[in-house]
């Protein structure tokens, strides 16, 4: 009987504790705001943007970006990979004399074909990839 009266007594305390739960909780929740639709998009004012104007680029040209020139490329098994050595020559899948692909941050921009001045190797870029032919890679 003892054990009874224990479980009643801590049920009804269960009982009184979410009750003062709920009633805490509803006096403390704020209205939900009104959401309304979102229309028409103000334009945006250079005083919006701390009086700079959105068409500066300036703002971009230290950004570092990875230029790559790709002479070619293969795949090769990992068992061939491991057995080459110094003096080794891996076939490429680009012909010589092929033009090179111009890569930044792994997008094609250009192509163009190998210098050498001074003893230093450089790319003369031919050919520049337009914006709506990058757009149509990017759909590939």
């Amino acid at each position: 009987m003892v054990d009874e009266e224990q479980d009643d007594i801590s049920a009804d305390d269960w009982a009184a504790a979410l009750a003062e739960q709920q009633t805490s909780t509803a006096e403390a929740a704020e209205p939900s705001p009104v959401v309304k639709p979102a229309g028409v998009f103000q334009e945006l004012k250079p005083d919006a943007l701390g009086g700079v104007m959105p068409n500066k680029i300036e703002m971009i040209m230290d950004i570092p970006v990875t230029l790559t020139v790709e002479l070619g490329r293969t795949k090769i098994a990992i068992r061939n990979l491991l057995q080459l050595a110094q003096g080794s020559v891996v076939e490429l899948d680009a012909l010589a004399g092929e033009p090179m692909d111009v890569l930044v941050n792994g997008c094609l921009i250009a192509q163009g074909e190998v210098v050498v001045v001074n003893d230093k190797f450089g790319i003369r870029l031919t050919d520049i990839i337009t914006p709506e032919e990058r757009l149509r890679g990017l759909n590939r």
